[in-house]
Protein backbone atom coordinates (compact mmCIF):
# COMPACT_ATOMS: atom_id res chain seq x y z
CA UNK A 1 0.00 0.00 0.00
CA UNK A 2 2.83 2.60 0.93
CA UNK A 3 4.89 1.61 -2.41
CA UNK A 4 1.34 2.00 -4.57
CA UNK A 5 1.39 6.02 -2.34
CA UNK A 6 -1.11 5.23 -0.15
CA UNK A 7 -1.77 5.77 3.28
CA UNK A 8 -1.25 2.81 6.05
CA UNK A 9 -3.11 3.34 9.65
CA UNK A 10 -3.37 0.45 11.89
CA UNK A 11 -7.10 -0.34 12.55
CA UNK A 12 -6.82 0.49 16.09
CA UNK A 13 -5.95 4.06 15.28
CA UNK A 14 -8.00 3.97 12.66
CA UNK A 15 -10.95 3.16 14.72
CA UNK A 16 -9.71 6.00 17.00
CA UNK A 17 -9.70 8.26 14.81
CA UNK A 18 -13.05 7.89 13.15
CA UNK A 19 -14.81 7.66 17.00
CA UNK A 20 -13.09 11.40 17.52
CA UNK A 21 -14.54 12.53 14.24
CA UNK A 22 -17.76 11.17 14.75
CA UNK A 23 -17.93 13.11 17.98
CA UNK A 24 -17.56 17.08 16.23
CA UNK A 25 -20.92 17.53 14.94
CA UNK A 26 -21.50 18.65 11.61
CA UNK A 27 -21.40 22.24 10.78
CA UNK A 28 -23.61 24.42 8.25
CA UNK A 29 -20.40 24.70 5.81
CA UNK A 30 -20.29 20.89 5.94
CA UNK A 31 -23.50 20.29 5.12
CA UNK A 32 -23.78 23.21 2.44
CA UNK A 33 -20.36 21.21 0.64
CA UNK A 34 -22.61 17.77 0.95
CA UNK A 35 -25.18 19.34 -0.81
CA UNK A 36 -23.47 19.68 -3.63
CA UNK A 37 -22.86 16.60 -4.85
CA UNK A 38 -25.86 14.57 -6.60
CA UNK A 39 -27.99 12.19 -5.28
CA UNK A 40 -25.59 9.31 -6.90
CA UNK A 41 -22.43 10.70 -6.03
CA UNK A 42 -23.78 11.31 -2.10
CA UNK A 43 -24.80 7.03 -2.31
CA UNK A 44 -21.21 6.50 -3.61
CA UNK A 45 -19.84 8.45 -0.87
CA UNK A 46 -21.80 6.91 1.78
CA UNK A 47 -21.08 3.54 0.47
CA UNK A 48 -17.46 4.43 0.10
CA UNK A 49 -15.49 3.73 3.51
CA UNK A 50 -17.94 0.31 3.69
CA UNK A 51 -17.14 -1.39 0.57
CA UNK A 52 -14.38 0.43 -1.18
CA UNK A 53 -14.66 1.23 -5.02
CA UNK A 54 -15.00 -2.56 -6.40
CA UNK A 55 -17.96 -3.57 -4.27
CA UNK A 56 -19.75 -0.27 -5.27
CA UNK A 57 -19.33 -0.78 -8.55
CA UNK A 58 -20.87 -4.12 -8.54
CA UNK A 59 -24.44 -2.28 -7.50
CA UNK A 60 -26.72 -2.08 -10.15
CA UNK A 61 -26.66 0.13 -13.33
CA UNK A 62 -23.20 0.81 -11.99
CA UNK A 63 -19.73 -0.48 -13.91
CA UNK A 64 -16.39 0.20 -12.87
CA UNK A 65 -15.71 3.44 -14.74
CA UNK A 66 -19.19 5.01 -13.69
CA UNK A 67 -18.02 4.46 -9.94
CA UNK A 68 -14.59 6.26 -10.66
CA UNK A 69 -16.19 9.10 -12.42
CA UNK A 70 -18.42 9.97 -9.32
CA UNK A 71 -15.14 9.24 -6.99
CA UNK A 72 -13.27 12.24 -9.15
CA UNK A 73 -16.37 14.32 -8.80
CA UNK A 74 -16.64 14.09 -5.30
CA UNK A 75 -13.10 14.62 -4.56
CA UNK A 76 -13.44 17.67 -6.63
CA UNK A 77 -16.24 19.02 -5.75
CA UNK A 78 -15.54 19.01 -2.07
CA UNK A 79 -12.03 20.07 -2.64
CA UNK A 80 -10.21 17.09 -1.40
CA UNK A 81 -6.90 15.19 -2.12
CA UNK A 82 -7.41 11.54 -1.98
CA UNK A 83 -10.33 8.89 -0.39
CA UNK A 84 -9.10 9.02 3.33
CA UNK A 85 -10.16 12.39 2.90
CA UNK A 86 -13.33 11.82 1.42
CA UNK A 87 -14.43 9.13 4.36
CA UNK A 88 -12.86 11.88 6.69
CA UNK A 89 -15.50 14.19 5.43
CA UNK A 90 -17.95 11.90 4.95
CA UNK A 91 -17.90 11.10 8.84
CA UNK A 92 -17.69 14.89 9.95
CA UNK A 93 -20.51 15.62 7.85
CA UNK A 94 -23.09 13.09 9.44
CA UNK A 95 -23.01 11.30 6.59
CA UNK A 96 -22.22 8.08 8.21
CA UNK A 97 -21.71 7.05 11.62
CA UNK A 98 -19.04 4.60 12.81
CA UNK A 99 -20.30 1.30 13.30
CA UNK A 100 -23.59 2.28 11.07
CA UNK A 101 -24.84 -0.19 8.13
Amino acid sequence: MVAAGDALLSPTVTRRLLADMAKTASTPELAAQLGTLTDRETEVLREWPRSQQRRVGRAPCRGRSTVKTHVSRVLMKLGLRDRVQAVAFAYESGLIQPGGD
